[in-house]
């Protein structure tokens, strides 16, 4: 006789909720078929085990719902089922080609695509590892036997007779890979159902596994994401099965947790180049793929402010701005007017989403109303023309920070990347500087010479920044700190801001979200994390593996709760440190 006691269970449903465990929530995608909606029970039964909270989530073609159901679930299941309509993918249905499920289809794959983007962990099995491949850029074969790779006389029976629960064969295990931490095992007993295979897992994928017929039985992220697929059924495994459930779970919990920092707290990027981009009349509004930061990939990546920057190249000996300029305008103030103009165009578009940001408060006055913030910046002094009042104009229009030069010398200071004209700081740059101070904007020092550095640190009375810039150091490039101006920022208040730039992360080998990371340790293991943050130059080239536009940006949090960082030491990186450099600059206005 079973239980039927219903206090009793009641009694320990209390005991659970006051004990507060957190549990993640796994959304696992269901099967169609005639009137029902159904999905295996081993699917649930595994990921109850492994201590998720398991939601079934119907096949439904609406895609708000599709988006609502990621809103809801920490991580997302895709499981096995029959075939998906090539014609997805624009290829012609195959001979060979099995029992199709045109309800299922779109549902899922468009679920795939938008977990994808919002960074949230993904495990596919069987079908569902073939969904990750069609979405993001691999190859499934119809047909094993239609397989370019070509098996010859065929090793393995990859559709068993015998019960789900028997493995069949076995599989090869990478080193180095999340497949193998998982399992800690070089070779897998494994059971198999499937005739189409993965022929080619694409760039955003590396096999994970494979078996003695060299078919791709694994295929993993290689972005630093958790996102994993296997060819076999896991959930039929019991016990051996129940790692991948239990890494599902895992990585789930830490994305619920990013998911909440970035709810209680405002995330902020210093600086990007998206106004570079508004001669090609991009969207902001849209997921436009030509520019790294828009609007959908903030809600995405959990971004509440971006640091649009009004970008003035300067010319050469033998040009003049106008000759150089994107826009055909009066001048280099008239140009970033101009930027200013258009920021304003957009953010009076979506006025319910949008809103402008001159100082720490109206950021978080924006958050608590569920608005997106955008600051304005001038990268260059040469916006100025020589003209001092120009300073006044442009804080009266709300710039929060000019950096003060770009590559090359200008009238203010000498670029790390420049000639050494006036030997650090001219003497109008020396006025620049307190003109800032009093008109509560804050100098930024990314892009100046040493000499330019140290001679701005004795003329400023404020605190000043470096809103992209990385540690000589780790990268030597003059563009980056050394450990030395790293000390005199910190000892003078203020903050500088990692940036994504390649080539000031590493000198060799491709940078990714883990060399941010080792950038950002540096600094605050040297002067200590209150002088440390995030500035992305997104759309001037930043961007690395791992963190390559605004919606991975979520990655970054997810990667610094691996690490262990405080949620304290996290709001001071993600824009708290800047803000109250921001504040204190705009509180010594006109002292």
């Amino acid at each position: 006789m079973g239980d039927y006691h219903l206090d009793g269970h009641v009694e320990k449903a209390y005991t659970s909720f006051l004990r507060g465990v957190e549990r993640p929530v796994i959304g696992i995608t269901t099967n169609h078929q005639d009137i029902d909606v159904c999905v295996r029970d081993r699917y649930h039964q595994q990921v109850v085990r492994a201590g998720g909270i398991p939601v079934l989530l119907p096949p439904v073609a609406d895609e708000s719902v599709v988006v609502s159901y990621l809103d809801h679930v920490d991580a997302l299941l895709l499981t096995g089922g029959g075939d998906f309509d090539p014609r997805w993918v624009n290829e012609h249905p195959s001979p060979k080609l099995g029992s199709v499920n045109a309800v299922r289809d779109l549902p899922e794959l468009l679920m795939t695509r938008l977990a994808y983007n919002r960074q949230m962990p993904v495990l596919g099995i069987c079908r569902g590892m073939q969904a990750l491949a069609m979405v993001l850029g691999g190859h499934v074969a119809q047909d094993i036997s239609e397989w370019e790779g070509g098996l010859g006389e065929k090793l393995l029976e990859h559709s068993q007779k015998e019960d789900r629960e028997e493995c069949t064969h076995e599989v090869r295990v990478v080193k180095d890979t999340m497949l193998h931490d998982i399992f800690h095992a070089e070779t897998l007993r494994v059971n198999s159902f499937h005739h189409q295979v993965v022929d080619s897992p694409g760039a955003l994928f590396q096999v994970s596994a494979k078996s003695a017929d060299n078919v791709i039985e694994a295929i993993e992220s290689t972005e630093f994401k958790p996102i994993l697929g296997v060819q076999w059924h896991p959930e039929w495994l019991g016990e051996d099965g129940l790692p991948l459930f239990g890494w599902l779970v895992e990585k789930g919990l830490a994305y619920r947790q990013a998911k909440s920092f970035h709810r209680h707290h405002l995330t902020l990027d210093s600086h990007c180049d998206t106004p570079m981009f508004f001669p090609e009349n991009v969207d902001f509004l849209a997921r436009d793929e030509r520019i790294l930061v828009n609007l959908p990939m903030m809600l995405e990546g959990g971004l509440d402010c971006v640091t649009m920057a009004a970008y003035l190249p300067q010319p050469t000996a033998h040009q003049t701005f106008l000759e150089i300029a994107p826009f055909k305008v009066g001048g280099p103030k008239a140009y970033a007017d101009l930027i200013f103009d258009k920021v304003e165009v957009i953010v009076a578009q979506c006025p319910e989403r949008l809103a402008l940001a001159r100082s720490a408060a109206d950021m978080l006055s924006n958050k608590r109303s569920g608005r997106r913030s955008i600051a304005l910046a001038i990268e260059n002094g040469l916006a100025l023309e020589g003209d001092i009042r120009n300073v006044a104009h442009f804080a009266h229009r709300g710039v929060v920070y000019i950096t003060l030069c770009h590559n090359g010398d200008n009238d203010i200071c000498d670029s790390a990347r420049g000639t050494c004209s006036h030997g650090g700081l001219s003497p109008f740059g020396v006025s620049v500087v307190e003109e800032m101070n009093r008109n509560g904007v804050m100098v930024d020092l990314s892009h100046a010479a040493e000499t330019s550095f140290y001679d701005v640190l004795e003329a400023s009375k404020s605190p000043v920044v470096c809103s992209h810039s990385n540690c000589r150091a780790l990268c030597d490039h003059p563009r980056n700190l050394t450990d030395n101006q790293l000390r005199a920022l910190a000892r003078h208040g203020g903050v500088v801001q990692i940036t994504l730039y390649p080539g000031f992360l590493k000198r060799q080998g491709e940078a990714s979200v883990l060399d941010v990371l080792a950038h950002l340790e540096h600094v605050a293991a040297l002067v200590g994390i209150d002088h440390v943050g995030l500035g992305t130059d997104f759309d001037g080239d930043g961007g690395v593996r791992g963190m390559k536009n605004a919606s991975e940006l979520m990655n970054f949090t997810i990667q610094m709760l691996q690490k262990r960082f405080s949620e304290d030491d996290m709001q001071k990186i993600w824009g708290g440190n800047w803000m109250r450099v921001m504040d204190e600059v705009q509180r010594m206005k006109n002292k």
